[in-house]
């Protein structure tokens, strides 16, 4: 099993340091067919390559002709197979954190909480790995208060890390509903930049696809950089009209890393890092 899982993850990262020439090759493609369409010249830089290239595009079809990247690879099931997601908490978690893990098991239709006990980092994910998990998720905290979340993909990445604030348990919600488990709708508001739309996939892709009946509803909603969490459930009251109930837990994220890894893989490539001391604010906008 390890010799096998490291020839995997070798093939995955030698198709990762592809994407540089695929890229190059497709933009290439992509100009030959803007004049062809258009009727102009062939970029004189192409001229050499211009055979082989128009040879390529004919060959493709619509499947072909777009460029795969190794975001394909890490979701390639995604939609096909509901995921399996692992929660588990930082070492000897206190009792409102291992309550918050309880409730944020309810969250993601399907997982499994473990205790982490004295399990090291390295053998928690390799446990995940042989149990065919999808998914990692990793709650840590500070005198009490959840303070991070970690959320690792399996079994070659990304991993993603979040800060945690303002955490409202669903003991502490008024209104208190009985919790459905149908699978529910989600909604993503303000996650229109390209960092935002790799934010979205990598928490969409931990919820299986709902039913269109299903009357549940989780909404990730960005201001300022910071992404709220809210947990509902609705009825209808008429023709145009529901009555939403919060059901929670509830809390406030805010990303600062994704990782092209695991978890336990220190020397895995970082894809983004937060930097909030820069002096230009469009450059410290992260959505």
């Amino acid at each position: 099993m390890l010799r096998r899982h490291v020839r995997l993850r070798r093939e995955y990262l030698y198709r990762k340091s592809l994407e540089g020439k695929e890229r190059v090759r497709h933009e290439q493609k992509a100009a030959i067919r803007e004049a062809l369409r258009e009727g102009k010249a062939m970029p004189t830089e192409l001229y050499h390559e211009e055979a082989g290239l128009r040879h390529e595009i004919e060959l493709e079809d619509d499947e072909t002709a777009i460029q795969k990247t190794h975001m394909d690879d890490e979701y390639a099931f995604a939609g096909v197979k509901d995921p399996k997601v692992c929660i588990s908490t930082s070492r000897d978690p206190s009792s409102r954190l291992r309550q918050f893990s309880k409730e944020m098991t309810l969250i993601f239709p399907g997982s499994q909480r473990i205790n982490r006990g004295n399990t090291k980092l390295n053998e928690l994910v390799e446990a995940c790995r042989k149990n065919n998990f999808t998914d990692l998720i990793l709650f840590q905290e500070h005198r009490g208060e959840p303070v991070g979340m970690v959320v690792c993909h399996l079994p070659y990445g990304p991993t993603a890390f979040f800060s945690l604030s303002s955490s409202v348990m669903r003991h502490d919600i008024d209104n208190k509903v009985p919790l459905s488990e149908a699978f529910p709708h989600l909604i993503f508001e303000g996650f229109e930049s390209k960092l935002g739309k790799r934010l979205a996939s990598i928490l969409k892709y931990l919820f299986p696809v709902p039913k269109p009946e299903s009357k549940r509803v989780i909404t990730f909603s960005n201001d300022n950089d910071f992404v709220s969490f809210r947990h509902h459930v609705y009825t209808k009251t008429g023709p145009k009209s529901v009555d939403l109930v919060e059901v929670g837990p509830r809390f406030e994220m805010r990303p600062h890393q994704i990782r092209l890894g695991t978890l336990e893989q220190k020397e895995a490539e970082v894809e983004w890092v937060l930097r909030p001391y820069m002096n230009t604010a469009k450059k410290r906008k992260m959505f």
